[in-house]
């Protein structure tokens, strides 16, 4: 179990890295991919991903969940919760480390940014529209999305059907970057608890330059949405035998 915790404590922390330092290099000042736009965001973020999930493997998580909500949903699918506590804590470790070393990479423009919104931005996301209801929904969905299509993805009757296993991780890459063209508008498609709740306690602590609070109020969104979103999808899953 110690080496799958360490595989998703690496494999979250490469996804935060990647993934907070798109947006940190599109919203920070001076930064040379500043005002890139939201297709560089989503596609950073579909590269975090992938990327995260080769590290995860590599280090000894042959699962590569690095999102709690998805851990709670294969868990629901599979009727096996061993794994929840450990990984959830591993990848909350993960993704708190790999947002600290966002805040390093990129020391010099915190200073040069004024927009405290912009700096929080970077490590946690916030919705287009403040509607608790709403954002709430669009995060269940969107992560239920996720599960469910990643159950797709690594079924039998898929990789029965072709190469699909091998592809894994373009593949899981490739549906986060579908989700967040298609589905990220409204929150920002925080989609993993740990994603947002690590960097967001990292936002916290860390001597960032200028900063403003963290935004408790919205932080229960992007937390219990996702994990309600993967705990529907893996009820799906389990009724429909995937």
């Amino acid at each position: 179990m110690l080496a799958k915790c360490f595989g998703e404590f690496m494999g979250t922390l490469v996804l935060i890295l990647l993934g907070d330092g798109v947006v940190a290099g599109v919203l920070l000042k001076r930064s040379k991919a500043e005002g890139a736009g939201w297709m560089v965001i989503t596609s950073g973020w579909a590269f975090a991903v992938m990327a995260g999930v080769f590290v995860s493997i590599a280090c000894g998580s042959s699962d590569a969940y690095l999102n709690p909500a998805v851990t709670l949903g294969f868990a629901v699918s599979s009727g096996e919760f061993a794994k929840l506590a450990p990984y959830i804590v591993a990848q909350m470790a993960g993704a708190f480390t790999g947002a600290a070393l966002v805040w390093l990479h990129f020391l010099p423009h915190w200073k040069e940014t004024p927009d405290q919104g912009l700096k929080l931005a970077v490590f946690c996301t916030a919705p287009a529209i403040r509607k608790f209801g709403a954002n709430l929904v669009s995060e269940i969905i969107a992560t239920f999305v996720l599960v469910f299509v990643v159950g797709a993805i690594f079924s039998k009757a898929v990789a029965a059907a072709g190469p699909a296993a091998g592809l894994g991780p373009y593949l899981v890459g490739a549906l986060v970057w579908g989700i967040g063209l298609s589905l990220g508008g409204t929150t920002g498609y925080a989609i993993n608890p740990a994603r947002d709740l690590g960097p967001r306690l990292a936002h916290a602590v860390l001597p960032i330059a200028g900063k403003g609070a963290s935004d408790w109020g919205y932080a229960i969104v992007p937390v219990l949405g996702p994990l309600l979103g993967a705990g529907l999808a893996g009820i799906v899953l389990r009724a429909i035998g995937i």
